[in-house]
């Protein structure tokens, strides 16, 4: 016996991927540092990733191995899937100044918001 799933497996995904999220830019949450080991405020920031260094060790290597004759060496990834990133966010203790990290759910939007301008119907 097997269970029918209905619709492919994209438009099952589909449904755990939220459309838009809005989420405050203060949270009370637990602070994991030594310093603290309790409940605290925190300031909300996301995630952005820093500008990719050229004395890495990988990019020397990559650098290295494309040099002269030959064309592309390493293979070039084309088959992108994914249309949303997960969103991560820096959670900084008020306290401690310590910062965590923080992964939400995929969504196709995502927006920082303060607790009195939040959007209709949304509930913190």
């Amino acid at each position: 016996y097997q269970r029918r799933v209905h619709g492919t497996l994209s438009e099952c995904l589909f449904f755990f991927v939220h459309k838009m999220v809005n989420y405050p830019k203060t949270r009370n949450t637990y602070c994991p540092f030594t310093e603290c080991k309790k409940h605290t405020l925190h300031k909300v920031v996301q995630y952005k990733v820093g500008k990719a260094s050229l004395v890495a060790q990988g990019k020397r290597r990559y650098d290295a191995k494309q040099r002269g004759f030959g064309g592309q060496t390493k293979p070039v990834f084309h088959k992108k899937a994914k249309t949303t990133k997960k969103i991560v966010l820096k959670l900084q203790c008020t306290k401690c100044k310590k910062v965590a990290q923080f992964v939400l759910k995929r969504c196709k939007h995502f927006e920082l918001a303060d607790r009195n301008r939040r959007a209709k119907g949304t509930d913190w």
